[in-house]
């Protein structure tokens, strides 16, 4: 494995220069010498440190053929090696849907061999290797990694320790395959229960607790020594179109932005975040242009860097997004992120079309040189920091000590055990006893997994009911049951003690309800388990127990499982206001509400 000397000479081409000893070495990464390998860059070598790009294949050298026919209609290279070739990106992105995250040891040959494609080449450097590694419902890499309440869920047991906790466990692992930079936190405050992208992704609606919250995550993923990124700035926490497939508009005032959204990121940098993440949005308080947030110099550079004092790395979120491609065309979209102030440009929808524009906008003069050197630097301090200057390769032998440990598993577990809070729980009906309702019935929707490893959630729960004690049946009703499906588990419930139902993003209208509602008829008590939004409550007003979750994933299901259980007493408070379905203005349940059980009735066999 190449060392700090092997790598620095290949960049610089000054072997004999770095091997006059350890002290060349130990100010190799200063800004002096940081700023001396950007001068040795050309033009196209500068463009490419500034992007952040997707590529298919679980190997950098020999991807599928369908992974091969992917990078050459998305980028027209074959290979992850080819793309880093031909433009000299400076980072990666890693996603399930691309094939890059089958299991741990794979996941390091890839990064692997991606760090050696780019020192192979001329002045070539390590890369970046990122993700979107948040927990709960985004999660690129997979069991048998240690899979983490989200964030909001981790909002609900509104402890830093175990923010601290879960990001050191979680950079811990990313690192061990190579993956250097994370997408998360999520520092957005969640205001909008139809919020149809954050929602709980967030740590909550209190900006005070988010901020806590986002910090400690900071802290912990630092620590693991990996880059953490708080998203998405200005805030996104407040729309009700998702800027994948829209672009949202953000109503709140300048006062409002200072005390709400902010809040987080002011706590993010005072932590020393790596990197920050923009947002496609519109924010008129802040910018009245109409640009989206990643395109505005008012935000990005007078707010974030001028305001509030930023000098880290700033990166996009996905280029690929409908919010930052409705004014503008796929080729002014990068060249317009530069001229905001933006460092690093993530997932461009076609990469060629994307690294043309800006070499011709330096070329034309419309950027300068001395612009891209400022991105590049920053995007090469925090390469140094992180110490993929001096190591740029994983080492396989390390995984099994580091991936899926039983104590991270046994953290991870003890983490959900705090979160899980219950929002009703009328005449007492939990916990429930497996001598009085030995037999459970457990329904309800079966969203997909996040990472393609867990679930599916019926029949985690029901697997879990049954170790601890019950005789658990599993039956997916789906997001949509029809009057078909509805009346069969009518049918099944009349033959159980008790029914569990797992319900997804409940609404006045849904079919969920109506399932809810017609299983309580049965006189069975009926707990429905929400395993995304909490809101589903105030449209499950005759269920006699209702819990939050706050993700379907293996981890929390189980944490669930054992409250219904009594094996533990629910200590998550809610995070955000529930309002009521009746009258939106009114609050159903506050901030802070959960019950808790008597001592006498947990721990019950």
């Amino acid at each position: 494995m190449p060392s700090r000397r092997t790598v620095l000479a290949a960049t610089a081409g000054v072997t004999a220069t770095l091997a006059i000893g350890a002290d060349a070495n130990a100010g190799a990464t200063d800004d002096k010498s940081l700023g001396a390998l950007v001068s040795r860059m050309t033009p196209q070598e500068k463009v490419g440190q500034l992007f952040v790009a997707r590529v298919h294949g679980h190997s950098a050298t020999a991807p599928d053929q369908a992974d091969i026919d992917a990078n050459l209609q998305d980028s027209g290279v074959r290979t992850a090696a080819e793309l880093i070739a031909r433009y000299r990106v400076g980072g990666v992105i890693y996603f399930a849907v691309t094939h890059n995250t089958r299991d741990p040891h794979q996941i390091a040959d890839l990064s692997n061999g991606i760090q050696r494609a780019s020192l192979a080449l001329p002045r070539g450097l390590p890369l970046l290797i990122a993700t979107d590694q948040e927990h709960g419902i985004v999660c690129r890499v997979g069991r048998p990694a240690t899979l983490l309440p989200g964030a909001m869920a981790v909002g609900a047991g509104g402890s830093r320790t175990d923010a601290r906790t879960l990001a050191l466990v979680s950079g811990t692992e990313l690192r061990a395959v190579g993956i250097n930079q994370d997408y998360s936190p999520d520092a957005d405050v969640n205001v909008n229960p139809a919020n149809p992208v954050i929602g709980v992704r967030s740590f909550g609606a209190d900006p005070d607790a988010v901020a806590s919250l986002v910090a400690a995550e900071v802290t912990g993923y630092r620590s693991a020594g990996v880059a953490a990124t708080a998203k998405h700035f200005p805030g996104h926490g407040d729309t009700t179109v998702d800027s994948h497939h829209g672009f949202p508009v953000i109503t709140h005032s300048r006062e409002l932005w200072e005390r709400l959204d902010a809040v987080p990121f002011r706590a993010a940098i005072d932590a020393g975040v790596d990197s920050v993440m923009t947002a496609h949005i519109q924010f008129p308080a802040l910018d009245p242009s109409g640009d989206p947030a990643t395109l505005s110099r008012p935000i990005v550079t007078g707010i974030l860097r001028e305001e509030l004092g930023y000098d880290g790395v700033v990166v996009t979120d996905s280029l690929a997004m409908q919010g930052v491609r409705t004014k503008y065309g796929d080729d002014r979209v990068p060249v317009l992120a530069l001229k905001a102030g933006v460092d690093q440009l993530l997932d461009p929808p076609d990469l060629g079309v994307a690294w043309n524009a800006v070499l011709k906008a330096v070329e034309d003069g419309e950027l300068t040189e001395a612009r891209l050197d400022e991105s590049v630097l920053r995007i090469l301090r925090l390469k140094a920091r992180l110490g993929i200057l001096d190591h740029p390769y994983v080492d396989p032998a390390g995984i099994e000590g580091s991936v899926g440990t039983a104590a991270h598993l046994a953290e991870a577990d003890r983490i959900a055990d705090r979160t899980t809070t219950l929002l009703a729980n009328t005449g007492g009906v939990l916990p429930l006893s497996h001598r009085t309702h030995p037999r459970i019935l457990v329904v309800g929707a079966d969203p997909a997994s996040p990472s393609g490893t867990t679930g599916p959630p019926v029949r985690v729960l029901a697997a879990a009911l049954t170790e601890l004690g019950f005789t658990a049946t599993a039956r997916t009703t789906g997001m949509t049951p029809s009057a078909a499906v509805v009346t069969e588990a009518v049918a099944a419930a009349r033959d159980v003690d008790a029914v569990v139902v797992a319900t997804y993003n409940v609404t006045a209208s849904s079919e969920q309800r109506t399932l809810a509602e017609r299983l309580v008829e049965t006189g069975r008590p009926v707990v429905a388990v929400a395993v995304r939004n909490p809101y589903d409550v105030a449209h499950l007003p005759t269920v006699q127990g209702c819990l939050a979750a706050y993700s379907w994933t293996d981890v929390e299901l189980r944490a669930a499982a054992r409250v219904i259980a009594g094996r533990v007493s629910p200590r998550g408070r809610l995070p955000v206001p529930v309002t009521r379905a009746d009258d939106p203005a009114r609050v159903l349940y506050p901030v802070g509400h959960g019950l808790s059980y008597p001592a006498s009735t947990t721990n019950r066999t």
